[in-house]
């Protein structure tokens, strides 16, 4: 009787960490297509903006995985708000903190960035 009640103990607290890890998927596949949506509805801008900053985030690469490299750039718009987005590496590689342009963004996704002069822009 007590080797039945640790198995029952054991196979309930199996069950709660089995939920939770399938109800965080969820909760991340839902956010995503939810994301997904609202860029997808969101109009495509073409704004003024300057580069403030740029940074990755590396993450994995232990053992036998490879390491993935995500890429993000801050532009700060003429109306002095902030926008940041993420990127691929060869666009990330293209620009410099300073360089002004213009951004074409549609909600959180990035389209593209053309380089122009200070004196254009201003």
């Amino acid at each position: 009787m007590f080797l039945f009640n640790d198995f029952s103990f054991v196979s309930i607290f199996i069950s709660i960490i089995f939920l939770i890890v399938i109800g965080g998927i969820v909760f991340t596949v839902f956010n995503s297509i939810l994301q997904w949506s609202k860029n997808n509805n969101s109009p495509v801008l073409t704004v003024p903006a300057k580069v403030v900053t740029k940074r990755s985030n590396t993450s994995g690469g232990s053992g036998n995985t490879s390491a993935q490299t995500s890429y993000y750039v801050t532009f700060e718009v003429q109306s002095g708000d902030r926008i940041e987005l993420k990127m691929n590496g060869r666009d990330f590689g293209l620009l410099a903190d300073g360089d002004f342009g213009l951004l074409t963004f549609q909600g959180t996704r990035y389209h593209t960035f053309e380089r122009q002069n200070k004196k254009s822009s201003d």
